[in-house]
């Protein structure tokens, strides 16, 4: 198993850039692979960007990974987005995980001058583009729906070649029939069930299999929201709360969480992975850096030396 922690991104009344410093070069020390952000541009969490909070991480860090699942890129410029994934990449020396997504229909697409009526096309073909940007060509010619680029320079490359691993998300049977289709990896979304990452686990490796994909280069994740506290009601209104301050009122967000003891969430842990995750995006959801600290050590204190 591959554990990951989520970076704190809440920027209330200013970053505590200190604690968050310190936050990352202990997240090394404790061995976990990756330190994970989200997107949300839209929204009354104050969440700072992803890429741009990745850039300074890279700079507070030596070897953890950094992941973002994730970007809603049809909401992107593909120019614009591959350029920025690539100074990432090149800061971190090669650390970028990068997650994609189309958004879902319920998007404020017109908000972005996105057409809500073709938004999944223009989110393929920016995708195609991006890698188009990538490639060791250094001049980039794409005809597409939506853009026509004749002979651009494009520098520089990302350090990762071909690109960053590109992580999906999605539940639907068509989006993760695209996620083996054009992806390296499934990352399956926090705010979804362990019940239905199980479904969604089972499309996706019959996809692998109808599409000729090799599954064991093919990572599945899943964004796991928790708290950890020695009384579980109170892990429960803790972790509840801390949901509400990003995803504010949303339908069936109290179904999602695990929290309670360290056994309980050890418990609610294990079964995520029977239910196929390789990789755990442990993610705390408190209200200060200092408070996801506290989470990060007995995660690795007391619960992740129970699912070794």
């Amino acid at each position: 198993m591959r554990f990951s922690i989520a970076i704190p991104q809440f920027d209330y009344d200013g970053l505590d850039a200190t604690g968050l410093r310190a936050y990352l070069a202990r997240a090394e020390e404790l061995g976990f692979e990756g330190g994970w952000v989200l997107e949300q541009i839209i929204g009354a969490a104050p969440l700072l960007a992803p890429l741009e909070l990745l850039a300074y991480c890279a700079a507070c860090t030596e070897r953890l990974r950094l992941g973002v699942g994730v970007l809603v890129t049809s909401l992107h410029d593909p120019l614009q987005l591959a350029s920025a994934a690539t100074a990432v990449d090149r800061l971190s020396h090669g650390r970028l995980d990068l997650g994609v997504g189309t958004g879902g229909g319920f998007r404020r697409f017109d908000a972005f001058g996105v057409e809500k009526s073709t938004y999944i096309s223009y989110f393929t073909e920016g995708l195609q583009l991006m890698k188009a940007a990538w490639s060791d060509e250094p001049r980039v010619t794409f005809h597409g729906r939506f853009r026509n680029v004749d002979d651009l320079p494009m520098a520089p490359k990302p350090t990762q070649r071909p690109h960053p691993p590109i992580w999906f998300g999605g539940l639907a049977p068509r989006a993760l029939a695209r996620a083996v289709r054009h992806g390296d990896s499934f990352l399956g979304a926090g705010s979804s069930t362990t019940e239905a990452f199980a479904g969604a686990v089972k499309v996706l490796r019959r996809e692998l299999d109808e599409q000729r994909k090799e599954a064991a280069h093919f990572t599945i994740g899943k964004r796991v929201y928790l708290t950890v506290d020695d009384d579980a009601v109170r892990a429960r209104e803790r972790v509840l709360a801390g949901l509400r301050r990003i995803y504010g009122e949303m339908a069936g967000i109290d179904a999602v969480p695990v929290s309670g003891t360290p056994d309980d969430v050890a418990r609610g842990l294990r079964e995520v992975i029977d239910a196929g995750a390789q990789m755990l995006l442990l993610n705390p959801v408190g209200t200060s850096v200092a408070e996801n600290r506290e989470q990060m050590e007995r995660l690795a204190a007391e619960v992740i030396p129970q699912l070794r």
